[in-house]
């Protein structure tokens, strides 16, 4: 095990992962906001609200895929180390890990059955930037409009045409998240 992998997580879990617990749910319940998310210290090239949802979701039981660019013998370790999540193919992942390009095609995530939609993955999408401006939201937890950073439309518009079906994003940049989850419209500006 590479030892910088052994440092980086929550000082103090608890408390740690139960703010950003809350964060990720505000940010899922309210598409297009933008929350901010600290503790973690995973190894580069995964930034510090990635990191944070990582050792908040996941865990032994949490099969993990990882991007090409995010597949590095140190991350691996850390993750391993950290959350003890296995590191699994694209199709058999409940969390997908990386930036938008690493992710691609999206269509190979699971997006549930329709007996269990929730039987679908949750995309968490390294971004190079994060902030309200972008494509046009409505939907759910939107009161009237909102507007996100996103690496594109297309496969977010395909995405909401499955529902109840489809995967849920986390976007990450630094130590802010956003949410979309499968029920929010997009529209491009």
């Amino acid at each position: 095990m590479i030892a910088e992998a052994l440092l980086g997580g929550f000082a103090s879990a608890p408390t740690a992962s139960a703010r950003v617990f809350r964060a990720a749910l505000e940010a899922m319940a309210r598409p297009g906001t933008i929350w901010t998310v600290e503790g973690a210290a995973p190894p580069a090239p995964l930034s510090i609200a990635a990191g944070a949802l990582v050792l908040t979701l996941c865990d032994g039981t949490t099969p993990l895929h990882l991007g090409a660019s995010l597949d590095t013998p140190v991350l691996r370790d850390w993750i391993t180390f950290h959350t003890g999540a296995p590191l699994v193919a694209a199709k058999a992942a409940q969390f997908a890990l990386g930036t938008w390009a690493d992710l691609m095609p999206v269509t190979r995530f699971a997006v549930g059955l329709p007996d269990y939609p929730d039987r679908s993955a949750t995309l968490i999408v390294e971004m190079p930037d994060l902030g309200p401006h972008g494509p046009r939201l409505t939907g759910p937890g939107i009161a009237t409009e909102a507007h996100l950073t996103l690496p594109e439309t297309a496969a977010f518009r395909a995405n909401r045409a499955l529902f109840p079906l489809g995967f849920d994003t986390y976007l990450t940049c630094g130590n802010r998240i956003a949410g979309l989850p499968r029920t929010t419209h997009v529209e491009a500006v």
